[in-house]
């Protein structure tokens, strides 16, 4: 049996290069072998079963554990006083470094086969945008102890070679309600599953020209569907739906956020952990952290729900990676966003902004409408197209109408004395509450309906979260007025030319 070097004690300074853990070269491969199991097994067993398709599979599955060899082989890392270095790459070789002063977030996520072994992966964050999730330094994989390890290193600056792993030094601040769970099927994610799953059957089964029609259960659903009235039809089709969408929704909610803590931790982090499959725990420096955001998706609000994220610096774009709370109570989002930010932004007074901005909201919404309803409308008369398509967006426009009056209702903005708070959207409305110290400059933009309204857009330019956030359609010497109180002398020049 051969023996691998063992991964050298990574909390400990030093210049000689390591492997990760050996057990990478099983667990990279598993992984990526989770995500193509269907494809998979069509590919192998479904249709006539053709020997290339058999063949096609098994060298699928040889790439990939070859794939998990070389790049246990072609990376290796160190960790120094002043820097973690890591080098990877076989054909393509990179040279990844990030100085350690500069570290604001660590991101450890186990997917199922990382468990299976005891790893885990380390993403380490800098204050830069990341384009993609795997972007920057990610030790994949260690052992989960050291995984801890390292987080509790990098984040405290620390070099202790003494293991912390295990001692409770944190605070919490939110964990997951089991009643929470009533809020899933309000987030419409089963409605989106259903969706990309059923076009990516549909083009499985076109690529492999799969015949489905001949099957028996199949042929019994559309003879019904052809036969039955359409008044049974579109309530059972619907009702079909939903159903599968609510467990859906549930099931996706327990897979994301089983077990979820959100604690604040002596050594100035906030840290989320979550996951029933996949585990995942991030922790943001405090110091980092600018704002939070609060989401209250249309279908979410009407259940008086909400889920908050936070704005900070060095958070990759991985699918919640952002996360402070999943969708719950509306109160409890507003307790946690306080209890994070040490102060009570988000349920801050909101000041209106002009009535000229409920003029443009309803034009923005009602406009698409009737413009869609002209050309639908020519279209049937000369073109022969339907006319119940014209008739459709007419009937649409009430519904226009009430989007319009939602979307100004739901403007707003406050300054606090710590934070700017803006508020914007209907069918996902958003509430920021941006922290003054972390904005470092103003961008004034006004269209040409916007001037002749008197109105303008004001974005606070941050280097966290999305890298602005807008005030939109303020009054213009109120927005200019906004933006001097929240960063005083910055604006002084365009307030005077106003």
């Amino acid at each position: 049996m051969t023996e691998f070097p063992a991964a050298p004690p990574v909390v400990e300074p030093s210049h000689e290069w390591g492997r990760l853990d050996p057990r990478m070269i099983v667990v990279r491969p598993l992984n990526e072998l989770m995500g193509l199991l269907i494809p998979l097994f069509i590919l192998m067993f479904a249709g006539n079963g053709d020997t290339w398709r058999l063949v096609a599979g098994g060298a699928t599955i040889g790439a990939l554990v070859l794939y998990g060899l070389f790049s246990w082989v072609s990376t290796k890392y160190r960790i120094t006083e002043t820097q973690v270095e890591l080098h990877k790459g076989l054909l393509h070789r990179q040279r990844l470094a990030i100085p350690r002063d500069r570290i604001r977030t660590v991101d450890l996520t186990a997917k199922l086969g990382h468990r299976l072994f005891g790893l885990s992966a380390v993403r380490v964050g800098t204050g830069e945008q990341s384009r993609t999730a795997t972007d920057g330094v990610i030790l994949d994989a260690v052992t989960a102890q050291e995984a801890d390890r390292l987080r509790q290193v990098f984040l405290r600056r620390t070099t202790a070679a003494e293991p912390t792993v295990g001692e409770d030094d944190s605070t919490p601040i939110s964990h997951l309600d089991k009643r929470w769970y009533r809020y899933a099927p309000l987030s419409m994610s089963g409605l989106l599953t259903i969706g990309i799953a059923a076009g990516f059957g549909m083009n499985l089964a076109r690529e492999l020209n799969l015949e489905f029609s001949e099957a028996g259960l199949v042929r019994s659903v559309v003879r019904w569907v052809i036969d039955t009235s359409p008044l049974a039809v579109i309530p059972a089709v619907v009702g079909l739906v939903l159903l599968v969408s609510v467990l859906l929704s549930l099931l996706a909610y327990l897979l994301q956020n089983h077990d979820f803590q959100l604690t604040r931790n002596t050594d100035g982090t906030v840290r989320v952990r979550r996951g029933l499959l996949t585990t995942r725990s991030v922790s943001v420096e405090e110091q980092r952290l600018r704002g939070v955001s609060l989401h209250e998706p249309l279908l979410l609000r009407a259940g008086r729900g909400a889920r908050l994220t936070a704005v900070t610096t060095g958070l990759g774009r991985a699918s919640g990676s952002s996360l402070l709370l999943p969708p719950a109570p509306r109160d409890e989002a507003h307790r946690v966003a306080e209890r994070v930010l040490l102060a009570d932004p988000t349920s801050a007074d909101l000041t209106r902004h002009p009535a000229r901005a409920r003029t443009r909201r309803l034009v923005r919404a009602v406009g698409p409408n009737l413009v869609a309803a002209g050309a639908l409308a020519l279209l049937a008369g000369f073109a022969g197209w339907p006319h119940w398509l014209w008739i459709l967006a007419v009937c649409l426009v009430p519904v226009s109408v009430l989007l319009g009056l939602d979307r100004y209702r739901n403007l707003g903005h406050a300054l606090t004395e710590r934070h700017l708070v803006s508020r914007s959207g209907s069918l996902d409305r958003e509430t920021v509450a941006l922290q003054r110290t972390g904005i470092i400059g103003w961008k004034i933009g006004r269209t040409f309906f916007q001037r002749r309204a008197g109105l303008l857009s004001v974005t606070a330019i941050t280097a966290a979260g999305k890298g602005g956030y807008t005030v939109v359609d303020v009054g213009e010497s109120d927005g200019l007025k906004l933006a001097d109180a929240a960063i005083p002398d910055l604006l002084r020049p365009f307030l005077h030319s106003s």
